[in-house]
């Protein structure tokens, strides 16, 4: 039986836009739009592996962040979630992020053009509420291939 992975994802916000990266064909989550994150490694916590993930993915040095949540991912139906997301926001940050990286291509987008029909189907329910400052916890079933959202639960604090 496969493990649960553990991993987070930052959103990186300024002057009212958002830092995605689209990611590159081969890695999990090809062709899509998201934030930058990644696998947590054993024994590191959410807070220091979203730091580690955004340098190596983006350049960007996080000086802190905020948790807004934690999704659990089911690809297919299953006792436990595939992947535990740590989803942070952050907008204290340091330097300027790499045109692209082995991830993908980085790009700033108005919080008014988020291209949620290219991003991971969950993404539409949380990361509004993410931009709201709120905090949520949810659960998210896809189909097996992550093609299709299938049902989810969300729950805003």
């Amino acid at each position: 039986m496969a493990m649960t992975i553990h991993a987070t994802l930052c959103l990186m916000i300024r002057d009212s836009r958002v830092l995605l990266l689209l990611k590159n064909p081969g890695r999990f989550g090809e062709g899509k739009w998201d934030g930058a994150g990644g696998k947590l490694l054993t024994g590191e916590s959410p807070e220091v592996g979203v730091v580690r993930e955004v340098e190596e993915e983006t350049g960007l040095r996080l000086r802190s962040v905020a948790l807004h949540g934690v999704l659990d991912f089911y690809f297919g139906e299953k006792a436990e979630p595939d992947w535990i997301v740590h989803v942070f926001r952050s907008s204290d940050f340091e330097g300027e992020p790499f045109d692209a990286s082995e991830e993908g291509m980085l790009r700033w987008f108005g919080l008014d053009e988020i291209p949620y029909g290219r991003m991971w189907q969950d993404d539409a329910f949380w990361l509004p509420l993410l931009l709201e400052g709120r905090r949520f916890r949810g659960r998210f079933l896809f189909t097996e291939d992550g093609s299709r959202l299938l049902d989810h639960e969300l729950r805003a604090q």
